[in-house]
């Protein structure tokens, strides 16, 4: 039930971006084309796509040819080209809830249909329902899939085996794999992470692979997407869509920023993912000390989705909870589909101190709503 106000000095860990200062070399190589003065039309940078490539090689393992690689916007903006593009109002577009929301405002709002491919959760761990995706994938109006890999917001890092069998599942139905893989730099110890594309020619030629260094290195607010399709056919379509949209131009300060990220970066990610992995302990520490509080283990991101479902609040009282008794501005589980409901992301990209406040509120929320809730005390 819902209880007191909200809350003041909110603890804001719901927006999907880190708390911490983008990486040195970026803030210098802004600074230094900031301090060049001229800011007239501006051309891709020569050392953007030898970095980007030489990232995905080096760090994952992934050989692109650097004429497969355009640019855009950002993700979401991809997502919408490619179901404007290669797909007709009202065919399906499978997606597999719980997951980011925006995958559902993009299939409506250019009047596609939703088809639900649920996760299954078992033993606090999610797998794909691949029975189920054969047969949505079987009828003939399916025609594209949203991957998220790694899948926010559950945590999951999708495996080769879980991938390949996806790909061919859709292969098989002439389904299109769009990957949204905006999250695939921040992975956990002891996951891999694996572009869809990567896996073999035949998979990249029935994908198309949405790419930014937006999580990676904060600058979700300065920098622009990439997308790799290898399918000659539907990369010039793209390609001229992008021009007709007229969104193919280029931000200095966000090609000054992807080009320092991306060859100078890596050391300061792997910082981030180290402390990521402390605070992640920190919570699993806690909770442990909380009852009705489970923590659905994750692989990657820096987004933990948490199960709240047997402290017995409904969706909307689950929200006042802990807005208003705990203190936290978290995303609500429902947004990423009815599957849910009962649970909240959390965003651990924050101070350790900030964190440790965090949960001690969370905690003593959880007794005090035990205690009411056992004596039907409410005043």
């Amino acid at each position: 039930m819902v209880l007191g106000q909200d809350g003041g000095n909110l603890f804001a860990a719901g927006v999907a971006d880190m708390d911490y200062k983008a990486p040195p070399a970026v803030l210098a190589a802004m600074q230094e084309r900031l301090d060049h003065g001229v800011f007239g039309y501006e051309a891709v940078p020569a050392p953007l796509m030898p970095a980007l490539t030489d990232w995905l090689h080096t760090r994952h393992g992934w050989q692109v040819d650097a004429a497969h690689i355009l640019r855009a916007p950002n993700v979401l903006n991809i997502l919408a080209i490619a179901a404007s593009l290669f797909t007709q109002p009202g065919d399906g577009v499978i997606v597999q809830p719980p997951v980011f929301f925006d995958f559902f405002d993009i299939i409506r709002e250019n009047n596609r249909t939703l088809i639900s491919n649920p996760l299954i959760l078992k033993h606090g761990h999610y797998e794909m329902d691949f029975d189920g995706l054969e047969k949505l994938a079987a009828d003939p109006r399916a025609k594209m899939l949203y991957l998220c890999n790694p899948h926010n917001p559950v945590g999951r890092v999708w495996t080769k085996a879980e991938l390949r069998r996806l790909g061919d599942i859709c292969a098989a139905n002439d389904v299109l794999v769009v990957s949204d893989e905006i999250h695939g730099d921040i992975v956990l110890p002891g996951h891999t992470y694996t572009p869809f594309a990567a896996i073999g020619p035949a998979y990249a030629d029935n994908a198309i692979t949405c790419l930014s260094p937006a999580k990676s290195f904060n600058i979700a607010a300065c920098c622009s997407a990439f997308t790799v399709i290898s399918n000659d056919v539907r990369r010039k379509a793209f390609q001229v869509e992008n021009s007709r949209l007229t969104v193919n131009k280029n931000n200095a300060f966000a090609s000054a920023a992807m080009v320092a990220a991306y060859s100078q970066g890596s050391a300061w990610l792997n910082d981030v993912l180290r402390y990521l992995d402390g605070n992640l302990a920190l919570v699993r520490t806690h909770l442990s000390t909380i009852s009705k509080v489970d923590l659905i283990e994750p692989e990657g991101t820096f987004l933990l989705w948490l199960d709240f479902r047997r402290l017995g609040l409904s969706p909307d009282d689950l929200t006042a909870f802990l807005r208003q008794q705990a203190g936290w501005a978290v995303t609500r589980g429902q947004a990423f589909g009815v599957e849910g409901e009962g649970f909240a992301r959390l965003n651990i990209a924050c101070t350790r101190a900030d964190l440790t406040t965090a949960l001690g509120r969370l905690s003593k929320a959880v007794a005090d709503h035990s205690i009411i809730k056992k004596t039907g005390d409410f005043q």
